[in-house]
């Protein structure tokens, strides 16, 4: 199985990475990726860029190194009632709008809370992707939020970083096999995603592909297998 677009990674501008748009462009195009989605992290993230930053992305061209360069931002849940940290008109000119629950935007709650602020989340039509749903600190049903990314149309991420031995994410292995098991009940587009933080990590995905592998996940329901349908996967909501 190969992976031709990576479409969860930081720059400089999220504050706590450390490349540039061209140095992962750069590297995208000597690893044969045909495609990454930029996703900087949304201003409710200490240190992350302000609203302006995402605003503006359009300077940034399609195509860098002969990559496709797609735009997006990695929008932070900052309620239990789904509420995200970009409004509409922020988010309508994007490609890629990742929701994902961190610590320090909100303090995760009960599971109920966690799932509902989640599955909410999933109610702004921009979202197209749930970023590493895989911490045991932030718990979620799982068969709740397959079914939610099920009716929406909505990926779910399988995060390489949250795999690595160095993650500060607990039990990540053991809750994607439980929440991959749910996905595959309901059919669910799953994306495998490097979540790098510098340029070097670009494309990474060995642990998630290993993963995904050995539970037998099957390669039409992984969107970043083929462009064609990462880009009908991301687009499906906006029509």
């Amino acid at each position: 199985m190969r992976l031709v677009a990576d479409c969860h990674f930081h720059t400089i501008s999220s504050g706590h990475a450390y490349s540039t748009i061209s140095e992962y462009a750069k590297e995208a195009s000597e690893k044969g990726l045909e495609l990454i989605g930029m996703t900087d992290h949304g201003p409710a993230m200490l240190g992350g860029p302000h609203i302006f930053h995402f605003d503006n992305l359009k300077v940034i061209p399609d195509n860098l190194y002969g990559v496709e360069i797609l735009k997006g931002i990695e929008a932070n849940i900052i309620s239990y009632d789904g509420s995200i940290d970009a409004v509409d008109r922020n988010l309508e000119g994007l490609d890629i709008v990742i929701s994902s629950f961190h610590s320090p935007c909100l303090r995760p709650g009960s599971i109920k809370e966690n799932t509902a602020a989640v599955i909410k989340s999933i109610e702004n039509r921009y979202v197209n992707i749930i970023g590493h749903p895989d911490d045991s600190r932030i718990e979620l049903d799982y068969r709740e939020l397959a079914k939610a990314a099920a009716d929406s149309g909505v990926m779910i991420e399988v995060n390489n970083s949250s795999l690595k031995p160095s993650t500060y994410r607990q039990n990540a292995r053991e809750n994607y096999e439980r929440l991959l098991n749910e996905c595959y009940k309901q059919n669910v587009y799953i994306i495998i995603n490097s979540d790098a933080h510098i340029h070097t990590d670009i494309g990474k995905t060995d642990e998630a592909l290993e993963l995904v592998k050995s539970l037998g996940y099957p390669e039409e329901l992984i969107a970043n297998t083929n462009t064609v349908k990462l880009k009908q996967r991301l687009g499906i909501r906006r029509r």
